[in-house]
């Protein structure tokens, strides 16, 4: 049975906002505001002023999908709080359509992915899939296919679709132990849904732990490149076109950005795609 990623966020905003100076923590999945950074358009360098980053934007969209998952729930008693203006924002990664009457209803997810193999390797978040009884992948060109999944890995947060397909583009990955605080870096995902969105930053911190598990899996990489819900499981890229991180989480009491973003580092993340395209799961010490 499905772990419902919005009330186990809910429960972690619950905990932080009894914390003197806290902001609450929830997964970037879905309801999102589209917003920019004005200063990367001409952000200094060793070289002088970069004008644009289009040439890496070029370089990185063609293997940035979005994913849709679906899955079948009963109704209405999962949802207690789901009229309730507050926890409304908490819900907005899970959109539950609940038939009049009750009974059977179909809840649905929006997130992003990256492709890492050309045979249809796809990287994206757990709680993008998490539970999914249906999973499509939608390319940049419109295309759709429907997808497998591989394997998923609660603790770190990632999971690995197999989408029928071949001879795609794909995003290679960085070193994100090279990655340094006041790096540039670009996100790029689809929030709300409303298409392939590229927004800039930079590293605002590393190794950090937001609380929504034990802490044990938690190494994040902290940007104030604008990311929302809906950017959950695309990828963050630094100036070279390279992927160093995937968007995971955002920390606002609002559900909205407000520069504080967590991306799970690269070079974790490709010891998680190793062992779940292998065997289908994590074997951990």
């Amino acid at each position: 049975m499905i772990r419902h990623v919005a009330l186990f966020s809910a429960i972690a905003i619950l905990a932080a906002c009894n914390r003197p100076n806290s902001l609450p923590y929830t997964n970037a999945s879905y309801n999102e505001r589209v917003s920019g950074s004005a200063d990367a358009r001409s952000m200094p360098t060793g070289r002088g002023t970069v004008e644009s980053y289009a040439d890496v934007v070029d370089k990185v969209s063609p293997a940035v999908v979005t994913i849709r998952s679906a899955r079948r729930i009963r109704a209405p008693q999962q949802f207690p709080f789901l009229n309730d203006p507050f926890f409304g924002m908490l819900f907005g990664n899970r959109q539950p359509n609940v038939p009049r009457g009750g009974g059977s209803a179909v809840e649905r997810a929006l997130g992003s992915g990256v492709i890492v193999n050309a045979n249809g390797d796809i990287l994206t978040n757990h709680h993008v899939v998490d539970g999914a009884e249906q999973i499509t992948v939608e390319m940049p060109n419109r295309q759709t296919y429907s997808a497998k999944l591989v394997g998923s890995d609660a603790p770190s947060d990632l999971a690995v679709l197999k989408i029928g397909a071949t001879n795609l583009p794909i995003l290679a990955l960085g070193d994100s132990d090279r990655v340094r605080v006041g790096d540039i870096c670009l996100a790029v995902g689809n929030p709300l849904g409303i298409g392939e969105t590229v927004t800039a930053g930079i590293i605002s911190a590393k190794s950090r732990s937001t609380g929504l598990s034990d802490g044990s899996f938690e190494d994040f990489l902290q940007t104030d490149a604008p990311i929302n819900q809906g950017n959950s499981g695309g990828p963050l890229v630094n100036t070279r076109g390279e992927l160093i991180g995937i968007n995971s989480q955002i920390v606002s009491p609002s559900g909205g950005n407000i520069g504080l973003g967590f991306a799970i580092p690269s070079n974790m993340a490709k010891t998680v795609l190793t062992q779940l395209v292998k065997g289908g799961k994590l074997r951990r010490g």
